[in-house]
């Protein structure tokens, strides 16, 4: 009889240590299923790269060197032009002897006049027409025009009717060409365009600044369906990343929009948040409490991210693309010293995630814990006799 428990038990146990890739409990993948997965079929076209300081310091210098001023074109300053929407006041001078406005032409007219041959005709709205009306001149079209532009065609439709007529446009209000200004500033509101231009911390600081601390903003700039986003320290540290903005801009003000996803074998499983001027690798382990002595393999620490298709100089360009970037697996070796080193300088973005593999022999001492939940119960019962 104790033979045969003895084969039973020893049967078993081949058969759980044969089953154990699949049969032990595990936080994630093991180091060789994600060192393989480039080879794997399903897994298709994602690329693994196990990272030395030359790639690191490659990432470090592309990340440092984003910035407004080479992503955006900085807009080409012009005169103002008129739109629907926006509030002119126009300024009429005829030279004496005034033949058009007089005093008896504008008696009971509502028009106010100096005395001095000046009339000054009341705020108007431009319309949806894109045009105003003026007296003796009729329906001007203004919308895409300068105020220059509009005061000659203006005094040309009074040429002849009165005695050499001078015109001045005024834009009391602009309605249509501004920035919008949102997010974590005092007040969120639209900075109107002015003929100099508008620069982004001038924009911010009209919105009131930032209601977080510098060091953990960010700001982001949208524009024509493009958006890039830079941390506010940085750009006050670049003066060249205080662009001129241009109509139609968004610039939002952003609080702690950073952040990373860590699991398997480390102190702490969860999602890290850090500062707007990004971590390196390093930080990002003490972070999360570093490496689970007990459990984890310093040879398996990956980093998953989407690589845009020019970051790095792959050995074959890469065919699988989603959304126009590259599933890339970053590999740190950390039983190396030299990778300390990388892990100082390779830089964490936002909504990268960090795993961490088992250690073998981590897998081999939760088999072991199913074995002897199985052997010691019987060396129990034959203890107290109950088998012999």
């Amino acid at each position: 009889m104790i033979r045969q428990i003895g084969f039973a038990l020893a049967a078993s146990t081949l058969a759980i240590l044969s089953g154990c890739a699949h049969f032990v409990p595990s936080a994630g993948p093991r180091t060789a299923s994600v060192v393989d997965a480039p080879q794997a079929a399903s897994l298709h076209g994602i690329e693994l790269v196990d990272v030395n300081y030359g790639i690191a310091t490659a990432l470090k210098k592309q990340s440092e060197g984003r910035r407004f001023s080479s992503f955006f074109s900085q807009p080409r300053l012009t005169d103002y032009h008129v739109g629907p929407g926006d509030v002119l006041q126009v300024f009429i001078w005829e030279a004496p002897p005034a033949m058009l406005f007089t005093p008896q032409a504008l008696s009971g007219s509502g028009l106010s006049s100096s005395g001095t041959g000046t009339v000054t005709l009341p705020e108007q709205i431009v319309g949806n027409s894109g045009t105003v009306v003026v007296p003796f001149a009729g329906k001007i079209g203004v919308d895409g025009k300068t105020l220059s532009e509009i005061e000659a065609d203006i005094t040309n439709r009074l040429r002849g009717k009165a005695n050499h007529p001078q015109v001045i446009v005024r834009l009391v209000r602009n309605n249509t060409q501004n920035v919008t200004i949102v997010g974590n500033v005092q007040h969120s509101m639209e900075v109107p365009m002015t003929p100099g231009g508008v620069k982004l911390l001038r924009a911010i600081a009209l919105a009131g600044g930032v209601t977080k601390p510098v060091e953990k903003s960010t700001i982001q700039i949208s524009r024509d369906g493009r958006t890039m986003t830079l941390p506010l320290e940085a750009i006050l540290r670049n003066p060249q990343d205080n662009i001129a903005l241009q109509s139609g801009d968004v610039v939002t003000a952003l609080y702690q929009p950073l952040s990373f996803t860590a699991l398997g074998a480390i102190g702490r499983n969860g999602e890290v948040d850090f500062e707007a001027n990004g971590i390196n690798l390093a930080q990002a382990l003490a972070r999360i409490g570093g490496l689970d002595d007990n459990r984890s393999n310093p040879a398996g620490v990956f980093l998953f991210r989407m690589v845009p298709p020019d970051a790095l100089p792959w050995p074959q360009k890469p065919t699988t693309l989603i959304d126009g970037k590259v599933p890339t697996i970053f590999q740190f070796n950390l039983r190396d010293p030299a990778t300390f080193f990388v892990a100082q300088t390779f830089p964490v973005e936002n909504k990268d995630l960090i795993y961490v593999s088992d250690a073998p022999a981590t897998d081999l001492q939760k088999v072991l814990n199913v074995v002897g939940s199985i052997v010691y119960p019987f060396q129990t019962l034959q203890s107290f006799g109950v088998i012999r």
